[in-house]
């Protein structure tokens, strides 16, 4: 399962509490822009309205490839495709007071492009500086055992 886009700030920026799988609605030139390895989705978040989730902030360039579109807008928004029933639930979950939807990564599932989709809490910059400490102590840690081996 070849992981195409993933979202690199999502983890720093955000306490993923549980993950999801929807489907993108997606045109055809999207679909091989994706496999090809464009798009961003770095500042993209999942806003529920209607009935539906839709996933805004992803940038998709056309594929360079395929002959002009016309009036094709790379950052417009796209429907995720999930049952209703998963759609209540992800929208009763993020009533709930700091709570977001945010896609970490997109990738393939046998022939369909996938949206791994996550509920997130924001982090306060002093829980960010005390990630980076706590990783950065456990490199140090590791260094150290690494090179008391070789001696």
């Amino acid at each position: 399962m070849p992981v195409y886009i993933k979202n690199k700030r999502a983890y720093r920026n955000y306490e993923i509490l549980d993950k999801t799988e929807a489907g993108i609605k997606l045109m055809g030139s999207e679909v091989k822009s994706i496999k090809a390895g464009n798009g961003t989705l770095t500042g993209a978040y999942v806003k529920p309205s209607g009935n539906s989730l839709w996933l805004i902030g992803l940038h998709v360039p056309s594929y360079s490839k395929s002959g002009q579109i016309d009036n094709y807008d790379p950052t417009r928004t796209r429907q995720l495709l999930l049952k209703k029933r998963e759609i209540e639930v992800l929208r009763n979950k993020i009533k709930q007071k700091g709570l977001t939807l945010i896609p970490l990564k997109i990738y393939t599932k046998g022939d369909l492009l996938k949206v791994s989709v996550g509920i997130g809490r924001g982090l306060k910059k002093a829980n960010k500086k005390q990630q980076i400490i706590n990783k950065q102590e456990t490199l140090d840690a590791k260094r150290e055992i690494k090179d008391s081996s070789k001696r």
